[in-house]
């Protein structure tokens, strides 16, 4: 699992205090980095091996400004050509928002998807345990 820290920022907040929804998707994608590196080492776009084919987000409780959060990240499941992730938003010790994210491993120059490679497998399976 990985876990990343967000602290909400007062731009993020709404009207009623809280953390808008249209923020949840972008902290996690956050939480998401480690996963980038796995398939670009150096993050350079130029060899950019990723495509997001779905995203879906559940709102479970408000999240408020005034205490950090954390995103917690881990692969669900691994494809041939594809896999997802699954996501939660924690703070205080309640989970606020769960999120899943489809993913590709495309090749942008061809525009075609490809398989994913055993290396990239391996690493993408040792975050396999939304439990660790």
């Amino acid at each position: 699992m990985i876990k990343t820290a967000i602290t909400p920022r007062v731009s993020e907040t709404d009207g009623v205090g809280h953390v808008n929804n249209t923020i949840v998707p972008v902290w996690f994608e956050a939480g998401r980095r480690t996963i980038f590196k796995i398939f670009t080492p150096d993050l350079s776009f130029k060899k950019w091996r990723m495509a997001l084919v779905h995203m879906s987000v559940d709102f479970e409780f408000q999240i408020r400004f005034d205490e950090d959060a954390e995103v917690r990240t881990w692969i669900e499941h691994v494809g041939t050509k594809s896999f997802t992730v699954a996501e939660e938003i924690w703070q205080e010790e309640r989970k606020c928002a769960t999120g899943k994210a489809i993913y590709v491993n495309f090749n942008y120059v061809t525009q075609q998807s490809e398989p994913i490679c055993n290396e990239i497998r391996q690493k993408l399976d040792d975050l396999q345990d939304g439990l660790n």
